[in-house]
Parts: C-alpha cells; sequence; structure tokens
C-alpha cells in the first residue's frame, strides 16, 4: 500500500529556496518584493486582469495552520530535513551536515506568517509592466521567509490571473457581436461563453483555480468544484456557477444507432423539462440533423417541451459546423457525408432554423426559436470565435445562436509567461540600512526581465493606473493616491472581496480599458 504524500507546506517551493536564507548577505532585516506582468503575448491584451491572490492567501494560511503550525514541532521538523537531506545529499553533503534548520523552528513556535502584502483591488486591469502587490517580512529574523514564498505564490495566481484577462477578452468579442446583430436580451453573452476546461488541466486544484477567472465574465462552467472554492474564499453565492445537463458519447453509443429514441428518451423522460444539451455527432452529425430532427415525432415533442434542447456537435472546423462549408459539394466531401452535402454547406444554425423556425429582431436578424439551440465546445480560441460570430452574422443570424464550450484548448494553451508574470525583490534592509535593489541583464535586449528598483507606489493617473518606483521606506509614505492598500498581515486578513464585487470591478475595467473593442 502506497503512503499518504506529506504535504507539509514548508516544502512547497523550488529546492533553492532551502539555499537563499544563508546566501544572503549577513545583517539582512527585510526583504520587499513586487509581482508584475512584465510581457503580453495575447494580440490585443494591454492589461493584465489582477486575480487570485485572496484565494492563493486563503490557501496558504490553511495549508500552513493545519498542516505546519498544528502539528508538532519534531513531525514537521524530520519531514523538512528529510527532504533536505535527499535532495541535496549526493550533490552537495557539506550542506546538509552544516545546514542551520533553527528558522523554520523559530517559524513554528512563532505560529503564524510574518507577512504584509499590499495589493491592488483584485478585478483591477493592470496595464503591463505596473506591479499588482508587494510583499515583505514584518520581523527581521524572518528575511528569507518573503522570497521563499516566491513559487507557490506564483504557482497559485499566475493562471487565474492570466484565465480572467482571457475570458475577459472572449466576453468583448461576443458582446460586440451580440450588440451587432441585435441580441439585447440580458445575460444572453453571460451564458454564451461556458468552461468546460478541468478534463485538460494539470490538477483538480488547477481547475478550480482557473474556472473562476472564467467566471468573472461568464457565468458557465462544468468544473464543479471551483464553486466550493468561490465560496469559501470569495464569499461567492451558491448559484455562482450555472450549468445543464449534457449527455456525451458514451451515453450515445449505448443505444447505438437508435438516436432518435436516444432523444425522445431523454427530452421527454429524463428531462421534460429545462435546458438540455444533446451531443449529435457520435455517428454523423448531418444524418442526425436532416434524419432524426426532421422526425415529426421528434420535432413535436421539442417544440411542446417547456425548455431548450441544444445540439451539440464535437468535431471538425467549428466555423464551417456551424456556419456551413460553403465550398462543400456531392464531389469533395468525406465519402461518409456523401448525399448530406446540401446541409453541409449550410451548416448546422441554419438547418435548426430551416427546421425550427425562429423571428428576426429589429436589426433583422433571425433569433431561433427558444426550443432549439446549439453549443459547440471543441478547441474553441478567440480567434475562432470571431470566425464563428462572423459566419453567423454573414448567414443573418444573431451571434448567439451557439453556446461555446470554452476549454483547455484555450486555458491550458498558456504559461506564466504568456502575461510574464515574475515576483522580484526591488528592495532590503541591511544592518538597518535601506537598499534598493533591481535586475537588469543586458542581454535582455527587449528589457523584459527588468525589474522595478526600490519601493514601488501605483498611482491613477491620466485615465490608467502607473508605476512609480525607486522609493525608500520612509519616502514611500509621501506617496499620495498610493493604490496599494494593505490587504494581508501577520497571518490574518486585513482586507477582504467578494466574488460579485470583484466581477462587477472587471465589467467596468473592461470597459475603461477597451470600451468593447477586442
Amino acid at each position: 500500500m502506497f503512503k499518504q504524500m506529506i504535504e507539509n507546506p514548508a516544502l512547497l517551493t523550488d529546492g533553492y529556496k532551502f539555499c537563499h536564507k544563508d546566501q544572503y548577505p549577513a545583517g539582512l532585516e527585510w526583504t520587499y518584493e513586487a509581482w508584475t506582468p512584465r510581457k503580453s503575448r495575447i494580440e490585443g491584451v494591454t492589461h493584465a486582469v489582477f486575480f487570485g491572490l485572496q484565494g492563493a492567501l486563503a490557501t496558504l494560511y490553511w495549508k500552513w495552520q493545519k498542516d505546519f503550525f498544528e502539528r508538532p514541532l519534531d513531525v514537521v521538523m524530520e519531514e523538512i530535513k528529510e527532504a533536505l537531506s535527499g535532495t541535496f545529499g549526493k550533490t552537495n553533503p557539506e550542506m546538509v551536515k552544516n545546514y542551520d534548520y533553527s528558522h523554520f523552528e523559530k517559524l513554528h513556535k512563532l505560529g503564524y506568517l510574518p507577512i504584509k502584502i499590499k495589493a491592488l483591488k483584485e478585478g483591477t486591469f493592470v496595464p503591463i509592466g505596473v506591479p499588482m502587490f508587494t510583499i515583505e517580512n514584518t520581523l527581521p529574523e524572518f528575511f528569507w521567509f518573503t522570497g521563499y514564498l516566491e513559487t507557490v505564490i506564483s504557482c497559485l495566481i499566475w493562471q487565474p490571473m492570466t484565465d480572467a484577462t482571457i475570458a475577459d477578452k472572449y466576453r468583448r468579442i461576443l458582446d460586440s457581436y451580440a450588440e451587432r446583430t441585435g441580441c439585447n436580451q440580458p445575460g444572453r453573452v453571460f451564458n454564451q461563453g461556458g468552461d468546460f476546461s478541468m478534463r485538460g488541466m494539470g490538477s483538480p486544484e488547477a481547475a478550480y483555480r482557473s474556472t473562476p477567472g472564467h467566471l468573472l465574465s461568464f457565468g458557465g462552467s462544468a468544473t464543479i468544484p471551483a464553486r466550493n472554492y468561490l465560496m469559501a474564499y470569495y464569499d461567492a453565492k451558491p448559484d455562482v456557477i450555472a450549468y445543464a445537463p449534457s449527455t456525451e458519447h458514451s451515453v450515445m453509443e449505448s443505444y447505438g444507432r437508435e438516436e432518435k429514441k436516444a432523444l425522445l428518451r431523454l427530452i421527454t423522460e429524463v428531462y421534460p423539462s429545462g435546458i438540455i444539451t444533446f451531443v449529435a455527432d457520435t455517428y454523423n452529425l448531418w444524418n442526425f440533423v436532416d434524419n432524426v430532427l426532421t422526425d415529426p415525432e421528434v420535432k413535436a415533442a421539442i417544440m411542446r417541451r417547456n425548455g431548450k434542447v441544444n445540439i451539440r456537435p464535437d468535431s471538425g472546423d467549428p466555423t464551417k459546423i456551424i456556419c456551413g462549408d460553403k465550398d462543400a459539394n456531392e464531389e469533395n466531401i468525406d465519402e461518409r457525408l456523401k448525399g448530406f452535402a446540401g446541409t453541409v454547406n449550410k451548416g448546422l444554425i441554419q438547418r435548426l432554423f430551416e427546421i425550427f423556425g425562429g423571428t428576426k429582431n429589429d436589426k433583422g436578424f433571425i433569433e431561433l426559436d427558444s426550443h432549439i439551440g446549439a453549443v459547440y465546445g471543441d478547441s474553441i480560441t478567440p480567434e475562432r470565435a470571431i470566425a464563428i460570430c462572423e459566419g453567423l452574422m454573414k448567414n443573418g443570424f444573431v451571434s448567439v445562436s451557439v453556446g461555446l464550450g470554452i476549454g483547455s484548448y484555450t486555458y491550458q494553451y498558456m504559461t506564466r509567461d504568456t502575461l510574464g508574470f515574475a515576483l522580484k525583490g526591488t528592495a532590503e534592509i541591511i544592518d538597518g540600512e535601506f537598499k534598493a535593489i533591481y535586475k537588469d541583464p543586458a542581454t535582455d535586449t527587449d528589457k523584459f526581465k527588468k525589474s522595478q528598483k526600490g519601493m514601488v507606489a501605483v498611482v491613477f493617473e491620466d485615465g490608467d493606473y502607473k508605476l512609480i518606483d525607486n522609493f525608500t521606506s520612509e519616502t514611500i509614505e509621501d506617496i499620495k493616491g498610493n493604490m496599494l492598500k494593505d490587504v494581508f498581515m501577520d497571518g490574518d486578513f486585513v482586507s477582504t472581496q467578494t466574488f460579485d464585487e470583484i466581477r462587477e470591478l472587471v465589467a467596468s475595467e473592461s470597459k475603461r480599458v477597451y470600451n468593447g473593442k477586442f
């Protein structure tokens, strides 16, 4: 039987962090670091959404409390010593032999996290190059702890921030096309983008931290554990996530090719009302559309039902499936699609309209009948979202005719460097004297890795947030309008935000920065 993995939070760091407390100059009393998005690799994105710090700090609080401070000192110290010996024992046995562990013992005796964090409001759209928060130690003997936390903090927060930034881009795209095609019903775009990413994430923890970034701009997600995370750490309401019943291929396969039987059972017996999404391309999407949905019994069941049946394709080119492949004909389509060239040419939304009807809005765009809809959740990207909306608009349909499942093809196709996030030291106090520090590698020709210098402030001037740096611990107090405020001090939150508050700020900040442009 396997042993349970040790989760001592003192081990949640890069190995070299063990070494740094001995490498710093003697007399070091205080270290200060700033978290900054340094570069955008997302087209059209000039600002990063600040989000996830509160959840990360709450996670760290409980992890250190339960798995370090409340456990016996000898147990946690034995775990730390074993890890150090096992990691460095072969490369530098002398270090292991002479290593002084007393700083961990002092931390355990202290019983709380001796750090102070100042931050902007979560939900703020922060220009690239402007810091979002700072961290510093509050007691001289724990100068080493500021940098020690860098790894785990970075690990916990870069993805929620990146996801929130990308989700806002999706929201701006979908909002723009909804307005252009005359869809003004409240909540339609909010529910148009759903998060389908959990199975493609690196871990369950990564999934439930990532999804909240999506939920700042949209209401739907299949990542159920994100709900508990948001309720615990952001005071979210129980309905923070909306999700509808949906089939999958294994369900359809269990009926063989009796798709009519499956659909009728599901929409009349299992889910006689409400929204249900039905995966329709287990065998042949276009056969399902042309021969199952047009069946009088099926059509009548859908039209008299109190709710919507969403048809979900899951393979192929999303734009062509939804909007039609105008080049398709019987000679050039796949052998398995012979006889369906006309439907392939028209696309799913056009055929649903032909079968179930719809109405035109004030701008002349068609809205499908409320009993029928479509969802596509395979390999969606911002570029494909634009292409889909353009295709629908060109075909005369409102852009909200299809829901988009935004999955790991978006939320895993990124790294910490997508927005260049980094937590870097910028100031120290050695033997009572303040020292501004910085990095500026000569080989970094685009200045991507150049850090701030000294203590930093963020002010709001000329319609945006701006960095001012190179302050000392005394001159920083003279800055008026510094937007970096205390949020965490010595193991306790000084201020918190609810998820609803952050959502509202994201909406207003997006309008301030981009004004609907994407």
